[in-house]
């Protein structure tokens, strides 16, 4: 594959990674470029002897002219010098501020976006009738113990192993291998059946092993081995529902587009940058590790502790797996976001590699973030609902 990328006959040899930048340069930096190729003069009043170095940089020679109207040019070349800003281009976009100050630039995407001229009836309206099949499916195929496969399940792992504790980690383990192993060969499967088909794939695999697992611990949170009774003590029914809150605005950043989390539009791996991704660059991982730890608190047994192990566990091989996927999908894209973010909160902020903008908090009122807010609170007073719900089920 010839890597140049051609401007008239001039050939401008180029890496991978900077293909077709030129096309891509900002107006104000490809006139620059223009104005700095020293074209021959048809007339020139002086004429000077080439400057002779060792590879031509522009040729005025073509297949179409014959070989001896061909005219070598040599001219001393200049060094370009790119700032890393200009690989915004790979993905982003500049959210304010100066160009010249990188880290006002975006090289990921900007998170939460939400505009209501930009949605189409249509989408929304396949989006309720695609997820009013999937709960009937589910429900039929996986959580009615007269049509479905769940209570077989269960009654399986609870026939191999007798202690609640490791039937949890158990029903973890098998969702965590289902659902990192799908996302890991998420590249793969898209190119064989398409991003549409693997989404669902994908969904249809991993929200049966899901709810079995959530179901599962709300019947049994209160089995194995008490530690510590800490439910009387003053405020700490308070702490507990404050960071269970917290912990939602950092579980769910992946849901900013449902559409694509339903298939109504092609899902994409997104490198998000914005918002909760200034604190974190894996909120998942934050918002699980804060949801265990809280519960564990208020609950204080063995089972607890054995799905707080489970859980966590399992995001903190996604935080490496993530990295990943997301290296091998961006490139130099991702580093450059890897660098200016960190895992542990607050960190990239604290020693300066993030910094945060003027209007910092709107990038949080934004329609996502509101409907995580609603979905959360909503939770919260659903649970009698849920609890009563996982009791009929007798897993």
């Amino acid at each position: 594959m010839n890597n140049s990328v051609p401007f008239f006959n001039y050939h401008f040899p180029t890496k991978q990674t900077h293909k077709h930048l030129f096309y891509s340069l900002p107006p104000s930096m490809a006139s620059s470029l223009l104005l700095s190729l020293p074209f021959l003069s048809p007339h020139p009043r002086n004429p000077k002897p080439p400057i002779s170095i060792s590879k031509p940089l522009i040729s005025l020679s073509s297949p179409s002219i014959p070989h001896k109207f061909s005219i070598p040019i040599h001219v001393t070349p200049k060094p370009l010098q790119f700032r890393h800003r200009s690989r915004r281009l790979l993905v982003g976009n500049s959210i304010g501020g100066s160009d010249e100050d990188s880290d006002d630039v975006l090289v990921g995407e900007d998170a939460a976006v939400f505009e209501l001229s930009n949605q189409k009836l249509t989408s929304w309206v396949y989006f309720t009738v695609i997820l009013g099949v999937v709960l009937f499916a589910l429900n039929y195929l996986w959580i009615d113990n007269s049509t479905g496969f769940g209570k077989y399940f269960i009654d399986a792992l609870e026939s191999v192993f007798q202690s609640p504790e490791v039937v949890l980690l158990s029903l973890i383990v098998i969702f965590a291998s289902v659902h990192s192993g799908l996302a890991s060969f998420r590249n793969v499967g898209e190119k064989i059946i398409g991003e549409r088909a693997f989404r669902i794939l994908f969904a249809g695999v991993s929200l049966p092993l899901a709810v079995s697992t959530v179901v599962y611990f709300i019947n049994h949170r209160y089995d194995g081995i008490q530690l510590w009774q800490l439910q009387s003590v003053p405020g700490v029914h308070q702490l507990v529902w404050l960071s269970s809150f917290i912990s939602f605005l950092f579980l769910y950043p992946s849901t900013f587009n449902l559409l694509e989390v339903a298939a109504v539009d092609k899902p994409k791996l997104h490198l998000w940058e914005t918002g909760i991704m200034r604190i974190t660059r894996h909120p998942q991982m934050v918002g699980q590790a804060i949801w265990c730890l809280a519960h564990t608190v208020w609950i204080g047994n063995s089972v607890a502790v054995a799905a707080s192990i489970g859980l966590i566990g399992h995001h903190l091989f996604g935080v490496w797996n993530g990295d990943r996927r997301l290296s091998l999908r961006y490139g130099d894209a991702f580093e450059i976001v890897k660098k200016r973010t960190s895992v542990v909160p607050f960190a990239a902020i604290i020693d300066g590699r993030q910094r945060l903008p003027k209007d910092y908090y709107k990038e949080f009122i934004r329609v996502p973030y509101i409907a995580v807010t609603v979905v959360t609170l909503g939770a919260y007073f659903a649970h009698p609902l849920m609890q009563s719900a996982s009791f009929r089920l007798h897993w």
